[in-house]
């Protein structure tokens, strides 16, 4: 596949969703301009059993690449995953068996499919970073130890917070970013992809590649979807939409999102252009349109790139029966969760069943609706913001506490 300089494309890989490109977007723009393939990766940790729309954003950008004919590769930190990453965590890491890892990820490549090409001419690799991180001996951890210091390893935030609060850090936690930098050093690439939450991370394994082969490793960072508040979606909000998510729990969550998050929606979940983005963003500053409006045409986009144009239109029409048509009561009482919650326990929070086993027994009898769709699974997680029916009467919507 020959390898596209096209000038505009790689203006918008470098700047489109990017925080920050190390050493410079520069040094970057005159590789791609070489002409050249590059080969570069994302790592991901599999920690749970789905891919989630913040994956996507790295996914997303990866895509960019591997349509300009560079090499990509998809990594499964099958080894990192059971040390466990600590960035942003009070606390260690639950650690995971390798069953539970290799559990994890039995579909992501199904999942990630749903935005990268593992066929075609210039396919994604799959790789296993336990391939190189398993075989290493005791002497090839201290080389690669040698090249890092203890003062850089606690100058991360959250060992700097741990220190002051007397909690402890175990010196597994300081081997993590020295593994996870290795497996650049395993793979010999130029590049790495990742969201601005890796960046000490990414930044280990160019100072390894540096060291340890005098590379220049090259690495961008990418913006999270927040709020201007530094809110995020996530699994305890309730919001978190993966990548196996239907089209009506993808245009539910996406309605639920606060609306400081609709302009980063486009840019980096969308291929709205960022001309029209940077339009919706005027707009909305000025007031000139309802929120809504905008953040339904965002779920429109969401779900139509991920389930097709046509399930789009008909979750959107399912959504607005439900919540705009008044199909549904005007004075919906509200009960606060702490994010999702199985369906029978919210049943019992909020009043609609006396037990779990009264809970199921309703379920059973096909009288309980979420989001007016009848719910056949007493294990059903059940999100903040979600409409809970009882009967034809009895409705609740639950909100995050």
């Amino acid at each position: 596949m020959p390898i596209s300089t096209d000038s505009k494309k790689i203006e918008e890989l470098l700047t489109r969703g990017v925080e920050k490109v190390y050493p410079s977007p520069e040094f970057l723009q005159a590789r791609l301009k070489e002409g050249k393939q590059l080969s570069l990766y994302l790592g991901i940790d599999p920690t749970g059993p789905d891919l989630h729309i913040g994956h996507s954003i790295q996914l997303r950008k990866l895509r960019q690449f591997q349509d300009l004919g560079h090499k990509v590769i998809l990594l499964i930190g099958d080894f990192t995953g059971m040390i466990g990453d600590p960035t942003d965590k009070s606390a260690a890491r639950v650690r995971l068996t390798r069953e539970q890892v290799l559990k994890n990820a039995e579909h992501y490549k199904e999942q990630a499919s749903k935005i990268l090409d593992f066929g075609g001419k210039n396919p994604v690799e799959l790789k296993y970073n336990s391939e190189w991180l398993s075989k290493l001996d005791f002497s090839q951890v201290i080389e690669a130890a040698a090249h890092f210091t203890v003062q850089q390893m606690l100058e991360r935030d959250m060992f700097e917070k741990r220190l002051k609060e007397g909690k402890p850090i175990h010196l597994h936690e300081f081997l993590y970013p020295l593994m996870q930098g290795y497996d650049c050093v395993a793979m010999n690439v130029d590049g790495e992809v990742g969201g601005n939450d890796q960046t000490f991370n990414m930044l280990a394994g160019r100072d390894l590649m540096k060291a340890m082969r005098g590379k220049e490793k090259f690495v961008i960072t990418d913006k999270l979807l927040a709020d201007p508040t530094g809110k995020k979606m996530g699994k305890s909000e309730g919001n978190m939409i993966t990548l196996s998510d239907s089209s009506d729990e993808m245009f539910g969550k996406v309605m639920s999102w606060t609306d400081g998050m609709i302009v980063g929606g486009f840019e980096l979940l969308t291929d709205v252009s960022m001309e029209e983005v940077v339009a919706i963003s005027k707009s909305l500053i000025r007031e000139e349109v309802n929120p809504r409006d905008v953040k339904a045409r965002l779920a429109r986009e969401i779900v139509g790139f991920y389930h097709g144009e046509k399930e789009a239109a008909a979750a959107s029409e399912r959504f607005d029966q439900l919540f705009q048509k008044k199909e549904t009561p005007n004075d919906i009482p509200e009960v606060q969760i702490k994010g999702s919650m199985k369906i029978s326990d919210v049943l019992v929070q909020v009043g609609f069943a006396s037990s779990k086993s009264d809970a199921r027994r309703l379920i059973d009898g096909g009288g309980v609706k979420v989001n007016d769709v009848v719910v056949e699974d007493a294990e059903l997680m059940v999100p903040p913001g979600a409409l809970i029916q009882k009967g034809k009467r009895h409705f609740v919507r639950v909100t995050n506490s």
